[in-house]
């Protein structure tokens, strides 16, 4: 489910067909919203975290605890998919989740807001006194700078920080010192230079990292959007220095970026993933060999971590039990509940130190792992909103390096230019292709 394609005007078509009160039948197995509408019954709908698409992990880690701690309430979880269990099926079907869990960077404005499902949750944070400042306010941020007018449309419940694995084989191989906290991207760069090596048939790659996740959540809170006009705004001074600082990595010989799901076969000494792999790189590999610790940083930003990479729980416009709905998303989002999940292996928006200590402990093989490092620095603040009217394009930032610098070798600046004219005509485009809908709507 990496980087769906943008809802575009599906999107638009499906709010159209919500409000409309389209009467299609069942899709995906999904039952129409008239026959899951008891009133005891809370309708739950993940899409990231990805891996609650397995039931026995999403009941494991929230189902088994909300149905103890709400005994009266009933509660019907569904899955994103594809095909089937997608927004627009869900919304054609009459299937109005009362809560979404979902990325909090791609689809809140591609999928919710789009839909016109969103809901602003300020009217219940205050009901209930609510404390969002319990809450990580880089998380917080994240949610409070998609709406230009404050309306918070979310709350964070799980981020997937991006940390670094490291193969300790390989360093013990080539008698390299394993990485610190706060290692810089310079010292990463002579480690990864002394790491790469071609042996026989096997090439050991120094480094690894997305360069997609890498400027999407960028460390200088960069945003690739223009903050008061719909166009794209990517050929700064600080873009070039992000797009330099990493594409040295991949100009290290036999170091060309491999995909880091790879860490697992073992070639590969540092590759920077988000959190949620600490489980599944294990899964793919229980020998291997790894331990974990910061990203490297820039050196005139020492303490920035990347940008959150948050999902968070909504609550739709459309739900009847807006109350019911809040005190579930309170019980997820208190001490209790983050302790449990941080046992499984999830970074939340509470960071106690009870939560902190609990972490990985239903884990054997994260013990003695450099549990710390995940909780080092700071996160790097949201990159900045922008201004109320404007179009939201999801930019394809990994257009910058693939092709045109990984199979092009176009310098950065020609890169960048290159894909702020690209991003800009897509943006007209979908300006025009929404206009010419709502006129076909009002026909």
């Amino acid at each position: 489910m990496n980087m769906r394609k943008s809802a575009g005007v599906v999107a638009c078509m499906s709010a159209f067909l919500l409000f409309a009160g389209c009467e299609t039948g069942p899709v995906g197995g999904i039952v129409k919203q008239e026959e899951t509408s008891n009133d005891n019954e809370l309708f739950i709908y993940t899409v990231w975290p990805a891996y609650y698409v397995k039931e026995e992990i999403f009941e494991k880690q929230i189902g088994q605890f909300i149905k103890k701690k709400f005994p009266d309430l009933k509660f019907k979880h569904v899955h994103w998919d594809n095909p089937g269990r997608q927004y627009q099926d869900l919304i054609a079907a009459g299937t109005i989740p009362d809560i979404i869990m979902d990325d909090s960077f791609l689809n809140v404005n591609r999928y919710i807001i789009d839909n016109d499902l969103q809901y602003d949750m300020r009217e219940l944070i205050k009901k209930y006194n609510f404390d969002t400042s319990r809450l990580n306010p880089a998380m917080m941020d994240r949610m409070k700078n998609i709406a230009s007018d404050g309306s918070i449309y979310g709350l964070p419940f799980q981020t997937s920080d991006f940390i670094l694995f490291y193969n300790k084989d390989i360093f013990d191989k080539f008698g390299v010192e394993y990485p610190k906290a706060g290692m810089t991207y310079d010292e990463a760069y002579e480690k990864a230079k002394k790491l790469t090596r071609v042996e026989g048939e096997i090439t050991y790659k120094g480094y690894s990292q997305h360069p997609g996740h890498y400027m999407n959540y960028n460390q200088l809170s960069l945003n690739p959007l223009h903050p008061t006009e719909d166009r794209a705004s990517m050929t700064s001074e600080g873009w070039v220095k992000m797009v330099d600082n990493l594409r040295r990595f991949y100009d290290i010989p036999a170091n060309q970026f491999d995909t880091v799901e790879k860490f697992p076969l073992g070639n590969i000494a540092m590759a920077v993933a988000s959190a949620d792999r600490i489980v599944k790189f294990h899964q793919d590999n229980p020998n291997l060999n790894f331990d974990i610790s910061t990203p490297p940083v820039f050196i005139d930003h020492p303490n920035n971590r990347y940008q959150p990479n948050v999902s968070s729980v909504y609550i739709t416009k459309q739900s009847k039990k807006k109350d019911a709905a809040f005190k579930v998303i309170e019980y997820l989002l208190s001490e209790e509940m983050q302790v449990e999940l941080a046992k499984e292996g999830n970074i939340g928006p509470l960071q106690t130190q009870a939560v902190k200590d609990a972490f990985g402990a239903n884990l054997p093989y994260m013990k003695g792992k450099n549990i710390a490092s995940l909780f080092y620095g700071n996160y790097a603040p949201a990159a900045p909103g922008r201004a109320a009217g404007l179009t939201y394009h999801l930019v394809n930032t990994p257009g910058v390096f693939a092709p045109l610098i990984f199979s092009e070798s176009k310098d950065s600046v020609t890169a960048l230019r290159m894909t702020e004219e690209r991003e800009t005509k897509a943006i007209a485009a979908e300006k025009a292709a929404k206009a010419e809908l709502q006129k076909a709507v009002k026909k």
